[in-house]
């Protein structure tokens, strides 16, 4: 297997390491399922923001061991692996991935590729969630009005009208590719200013929330939420005096938490957690993912309107409080629950 060029020589040197490690492991005094084995492909990014020295540690404690997979050889040639984690794009990575599955279904993939493939389209990333029938559970859950354009930027402002969307509107790329660009972000305050852009792109309206944005991540059937600042209301005064559309970075990020801020409790109190059990347990099923976060926001002066904005698969677990001992928690339990299915079987 080779996919995009060769891996430089240090990090083969770390994992030709790390395989001298597994074998020993695998060998005479030691029960094969009382070790776990996750083998990774992850881009050096990802893999320097999760593989965090303090998961690293508590994971061999627990008796679990990150192998990298070397992407220069066959997958089926590598390992035994229990797990097989990872976070490539391509779909030259993808037939890799399926082709392994069914060659080894003993294997536990996290995620399949083709799911994951669902929330690299801002359109259909968002369905499942309007699908959904949550109007009515501890809270209201939706998505806020959105359009899709995919040709002539020189209509957006004809298709906005037609549409009756109502300004400001966020408008984000509608194919998630791994790429910054693929992150930028916007916000128009008068339709004719969208010829600028250029498609396919998502056009959302904004719904004023506080300022705070709601960061729900999953793993597995646990559910971790943190506070971030995000974008703060937008007045109707302030419709009136801007014009234009304005870039605003990614609002998420970790030196934005909100978690030890004084807010007004109405804007800071959290999503009621049977309605965020719900959501993660209907979305988990019809997603077939495991691991993904859900972005969030209240419309500001409700007390139970919450709006999905945004999803993403295998997101910065790094910045999530106490992720190294939620996600080895998580790992042991998908063998448990196998080696359980094993024995009843």
């Amino acid at each position: 297997m080779r996919l995009n060029g060769k891996i430089p020589r240090e990090e083969e040197e770390d994992e030709e390491e790390q395989e001298k490690e597994i074998y020993s492991i695998r060998g005479v005094g030691f029960h094969q399922q009382q070790k776990l084995v996750v083998g990774y492909a992850l881009t050096s990014k990802k893999k320097k923001s999760f593989l965090q020295p303090k998961l690293v540690g508590l994971a061999r404690s627990k008796g679990i061991f990150f192998v990298a997979i070397d992407l220069n050889r066959p997958l089926s040639d590598q390992g035994p692996f229990d797990i097989v984690l990872h976070k490539l794009l391509g779909n030259e990575w993808c037939d890799i991935i399926e082709d392994y599955k069914q060659k080894h279904p003993e294997v536990t993939v996290l995620d399949p590729p083709k799911s994951i493939q669902h929330l690299h389209n801002r359109q259909s990333m968002l369905q499942d969630v309007a699908d959904l029938d949550l109007s009515d559970y501890h809270g209201k859950v939706g998505i806020p009005r959105q359009l899709v354009v995919t040709k002539d930027p020189l209509s957006i402002p004809y298709e906005v009208t037609k549409a009756g969307l109502r300004l400001p509107l966020v408008v984000k790329p509608l194919l998630v590719d791994g790429s910054s660009k693929s992150h930028e972000l916007f916000l128009a305050y008068d339709q004719f200013s969208l010829s600028e852009l250029e498609p396919p792109l998502l056009l959302q309206e904004f719904v004023n929330h506080g300022g705070i944005l709601f960061k729900i991540y999953i793993v597995g059937e646990s559910i971790k939420v943190v506070r971030r600042f995000s974008l703060p209301d937008i007045s109707k005064r302030d419709l009136e005096e801007v014009a234009g559309v304005f870039r605003f970075p990614r609002v998420s990020c970790a030196a934005a938490t909100a978690d030890e801020a004084d807010l007004d409790p109405s804007i800071a109190e959290l999503p009621p957690r049977p309605l965020l059990e719900k959501l993660a347990k209907e979305l988990r099923c019809r997603m077939g993912l495991r691991l993904f976060n859900i972005d969030m926001i209240r419309e500001h002066g409700t007390s139970d309107v919450f709006y999905v904005i945004d999803i993403n698969y295998f997101p910065g677990y790094g910045k999530m409080p106490e992720y190294e001992h939620i996600f080895t928690d998580f790992l042991q339990s998908l063998m448990q629950n196998k080696y359980k299915k094993r024995a009843d079987a």
